[in-house]
């Protein structure tokens, strides 16, 4: 069928751009959602209370992991401070950490020191860390939770979530780059029935063009 008739052509691309329009705002509704209520609990994180809750854990290693341990260290030394590399734990040691704390650490770095093993443990809505004693094999392990608002704040800000939610924001991105170009297209294509359009959309980047201006510093 030819759509060389202007009204041809007009059906044609309002549909299709409905269409877009209908599937992105699907896709993304969801974690659009999700992201508007934490933009707001972000812009009142300072009234909104958060208890954090602290668990504390201590374990001393088996002999022959620590044995394991110390011969990496010893093998390494003499180090330079300033360059002291950096690397994960055995897979023994991260095996035994895993079923005694429950806890992967398989692709966290630790920072040795001819004393310890330091591992910081960062999470979303939280923190943590894990501490082993290079003559002694005691472990010290310590997490700190923030609750379910803290963790949601911090998926918006992609802190410490990890590559694939990265990846998740990304494509949300262009997900809500689509919805809102073919909305604006869509505006464009029924402005000359609705008159208020451009004046809305216009008000839409004169706000809060004014309230930079003016009262941001």
């Amino acid at each position: 069928m030819s759509i060389n008739n202007p009204q041809q052509k007009r059906a044609f691309w309002l549909r299709h751009l409905h269409q877009w329009h209908w599937i992105s705002s699907a896709l993304c509704l969801v974690a659009m959602l999700l992201f508007a209520i934490t933009g707001f609990t972000l812009n009142h994180a300072a009234d909104i209370e958060s208890r954090p809750q602290v668990t504390r854990k201590n374990l001393t290693m088996p002999p022959s992991l620590l044995n394991q341990l110390q011969q990496i260290t010893t093998k390494d030394t003499p180090r330079n401070n300033a360059q002291d590399e950096q690397r994960t734990l055995p897979l023994s040691s991260r095996t035994w950490i895993a079923q005694e704390l429950h806890i992967d650490v398989s692709d966290k770095i630790a920072e040795w020191s001819p004393e310890e093993v330091y591992l910081a443990l960062p999470q979303p809505g939280g923190d943590a860390w894990l501490r082993i004693s290079l003559d002694t094999g005691e472990m010290e392990y310590e997490k700190t939770t923030r609750g379910v608002i803290a963790y949601l704040n911090d998926l918006h800000k992609g802190r410490n979530t990890g590559s694939i939610w990265t990846w998740f924001i990304d494509l949300f991105a262009l997900v809500c780059l689509i919805f809102c170009l073919t909305g604006l297209v869509l505006l464009q294509m029924h402005a000359q029935q609705r008159k208020s359009t451009w004046p809305i959309v216009a008000a839409g980047l004169v706000i809060p063009l004014i309230i930079g201006l003016i009262w941001m510093h």
